[in-house]
């Protein structure tokens, strides 16, 4: 199926007599007809048990998901923060290190720079634009992972997937991508040589600005045996009486393993009634996703013709510095989301945010509504001058998501806001 189709089909296929839409299965509790099969359950939890593990509307939710990205499997779980928590736990420990572009959303930044620090892990940080030299003498011997975001949120830089693929396997670890912005829809880094992929389901999946929530993606490619780096996945975990998850889950090891270790100790569950609600977002995702793409396009001409606007950053313009990056993996667009950076700095951004009537000031971003944030006051509050300079941030700089009203009347509501600064 082409992936309009996918997105209405995929995951649940009723039999006869039963509901033609995804039910809310809304328990957390399923019955046995005997201790034993319980029994049997705790040993390798493949059915449904207890809806910390599993719930069957999730279940078609992550089916749905890993047939869009084209993995083997995926998990849902309670946020975006929370799947990439998940992501880099299930591959490092304390003492283990893994490598991350410097241009990556801030909250995964202070994640990743203070949080995991605390665990005892470390996160190396590289520039998009490091030489593949320069990103090869970032790997350490307890290096264990590279993460990326297809278009960085909110500097929007396009990720080189393949070449940072290329060189992950051959220092013999996964590449994890955070695909949120671009979706499957737009790009599927499975297919440029991506092992793991992640979203914040919050944004353009759900679309509706109504659930929190992430989903995790295991492509099945990855050969956790061969790597030699990871004997979790090789050897008995005794917490499942012996389970050898390469063994005994083939190509779904990963995310198996994240849903038994992880999953089950942190409890980062989604709700039945959230990944209902998501699966509406799905259905409608990729007829969204073409007129974001649309209505972006044309917003981000009519800021390069302001002269309030000292720089626009939008993939899709034809001197967007990434664009031989965007040619290859954005061919059908580049999301719904432009920067900008106003004349006057910070004071100027607010003003022009402030007076806005139609766009809604928020703290979100990939709605079906308009709405704009000003990073280095909210998302990015948290990094330092030098972090915020590495991840293409200043004071005058303002992430605008075009939602899916009529363009003209997006523009119109610019207009006004910038004759007020």
């Amino acid at each position: 199926m082409k992936i309009e189709t996918q997105c209405l089909h995929e995951g649940y296929e009723p039999k006869n007599g039963e509901p033609r839409v995804v039910p809310i299965v809304q328990s957390t509790t399923y019955c046995f007809d005997s201790t034993e099969h319980i029994a049997q359950l705790f040993d390798m939890p493949t059915e449904y048990m207890y809806s910390r593990f599993a719930n069957p509307t999730c279940d078609a939710v992550e089916k749905k998901i890993a047939a869009l990205e084209g993995g083997s499997g995926a998990m849902l779980t309670s946020s975006g923060q929370a799947a990439s928590l998940c992501a880099v736990l299930n591959v490092c420990k304390a003492g283990d290190s893994f490598i991350a572009v410097s241009t990556i959303y801030g909250g995964t930044v202070n994640l990743f720079s203070v949080t995991l620090k605390k665990f005892g892990i470390e996160c190396v940080w590289v520039s998009p634009d490091a030489t593949d030299a320069q990103l090869k003498k970032a790997f350490k011997r307890n290096t264990k992972a590279v993460f990326g975001e297809t278009i960085a949120n909110p500097a929007l830089r396009v990720f080189d997937i393949e070449r940072f693929a290329k060189i992950a396997h051959e220092k013999k670890v996964p590449l994890i991508v955070d695909n949120t912005f671009a979706t499957p829809v737009l790009c599927r880094p499975f297919e440029w040589g991506a092992d793991i992929v992640i979203h914040s389901t919050t944004k353009y999946m759900d679309g509706h600005a109504l659930q929190v929530g992430g989903v995790i993606v295991d492509g099945g490619t990855f050969d956790w045996a061969a790597s030699g780096k990871f004997p979790e996945f090789t050897t008995p975990d005794e917490s499942y009486h012996g389970v050898v998850y390469t063994r005994d889950f083939g190509n779904m090891a990963y995310i198996i393993k994240a849903r038994m270790q992880l999953m089950r100790d942190f409890g980062c569950y989604q709700s039945a009634h959230a990944a209902f609600l998501l699966n509406l977002g799905l259905e409608t995702l990729a007829v969204r996703m073409k007129r974001y793409c649309l209505n972006a396009s044309i917003v981000a001409e009519y800021f390069k013709c302001s002269d309030k606007i000292a720089a626009v950053t939008y993939p899709g313009l034809p001197e967007n510095g990434d664009r031989a990056l965007v040619q290859k993996y954005l061919g059908d667009g580049c999301s719904g989301v432009i920067t900008i950076s106003i004349k006057g700095g910070r004071a100027a951004a607010i003003r022009f945010m402030d007076s806005l009537k139609l766009a809604s000031n928020v703290v979100h971003v990939a709605d079906i509504r308009t709405c704009v944030l000003h990073p280095a006051s909210a998302t990015h509050r948290q990094l330092t001058d030098e972090q915020l300079a590495a991840a293409g941030i200043d004071g005058g700089m303002i992430r605008f998501s075009c939602g899916l009203e009529n363009v003209e009347d997006i523009i119109a509501d610019i207009e006004q806001a910038l004759a007020k600064v």
